[in-house]
């Protein structure tokens, strides 16, 4: 058992690896603690799965790799790398360097006050003005359709006990937000601030396509609002549509012919609004629909091809072998 892991998802980082292992692994050591890191290569097409390799190779004591099949998303990473961390605490932290990982100690001593899980909250965010305000409007959202109320969503520099990476590693869902599923877990939660750097190197790899799927994931996978609030729209556009239809009777009965003409214009007007809205709740109640359906499928959430690491010392089979001769290839045992 060590004290400490730290489980950091890669996916096309070739250009910031080589910085982030000069700057995480000196970070680590001065903790004093006995750590691990395990780096989650999520179907990179460049050099970042040979980049892992190598560091393996160089510091085998502390690093394991997980190489995933194909490219399966960042929250599916961090779950592969739950489910083979062995720290007492653990510690998740993009490749980006955008979160240094410098700044770990401070979320390790807040949970030395008590705390269970504690997420980091970035300071003086260096990312571009759309994003910045697109988080505070999904901020908003979410902290109006869940319980959960967390800071900052989009900052994966979080902390988790081990009691709660347990609670997590217990769940199968398909598509969850792993942040928010710790907070539902957590007894104690904290925020810590923490420094925020421009990515220096390479692309982000969350569109805003993706991002709008992550939201989905965070509001379908822990609220029923979505749905709850549709309905009741549902009900007072019912009862506006008979309002309507009652004031239609009474002006034809009233003015006669003169009541046609600009309350048929915006009759029609309405009837396209609620068109729209229709189709709205179909997608909506489609998504729900449709992680049912994943779900119920059961099919593996991702597929390992490779897993390189260091046997336990209590291994007897593997005492005294090098790193090399004991890493795992191929498909695992038992497809994840």
């Amino acid at each position: 058992m060590r004290d400490l892991s730290v489980v950091i998802p890669v996916f096309n980082e070739e250009e910031v690896l080589p910085a982030l292992f000069s700057r995480l692994y000196p970070a680590l050591d001065r903790l004093g603690l006995a750590y691990e890191v395990i780096l989650v290569d999520d179907g990179s097409r460049d050099r970042s799965a040979a980049l892992l390799r190598q560091q393996f190779e160089l510091r085998p004591d502390v690093t394991r790799v997980v190489l995933f099949s194909r490219n399966y998303g960042q929250h599916l990473a961090i779950m592969a790398g739950f489910e083979r961390c062995r720290g007492e605490r653990i510690v998740t932290l993009d490749a980006d360097l955008q979160n240094p990982p410098e700044e770990l100690p401070k979320l390790l001593a807040k949970m030395d006050e008590g705390h269970d899980y504690v997420g980091g909250v970035r300071t003086q965010r260096r990312d571009p003005w759309f994003r910045r305000n697109a988080s505070r409007l999904l901020n908003f959202l979410r902290e109006r359709t869940t319980r959960i109320h967390m800071t900052d969503q989009g900052c994966m520099l979080r902390a988790y006990s081990r009691q709660i990476v347990n609670a997590i590693n217990a769940c199968s869902e398909v598509n969850t937000f792993i942040p928010a599923l710790a907070y539902t877990f957590a007894r104690n939660p904290a925020e810590v601030e923490v420094e925020h750097s421009a990515r220096a190197m390479g692309a982000t790899k969350y569109s805003f396509y993706r991002l709008l799927r992550l939201n989905f994931d965070l509001v379908a996978g822990f609220s029923l609002a979505p749905l709850q609030i549709f309905s009741v729209f549902g009900i007072l556009v019912a009862l506006g549509a008979m309002g309507l239809v009652t004031l239609q009777v009474v002006r034809r009965l009233v003015m006669g012919e003169a009541a046609e003409g600009m309350f048929d214009s915006l009759m029609e007007a309405i009837e396209l609004l609620l068109t729209g809205l229709v189709l709205f709740g179909i997608g909506l109640l489609g998504e729900y629909i449709g992680r049912i359906y994943q779900q119920v499928l059961r099919r593996p959430r991702f597929l390992i091809s490779a897993v390189l690491e260091q046997p336990e010392d209590k291994d007897p089979a593997a005492a005294g072998k090098p790193a090399s001769a004991v890493a795992r290839a191929g498909p695992p045992p038992g497809i994840q």
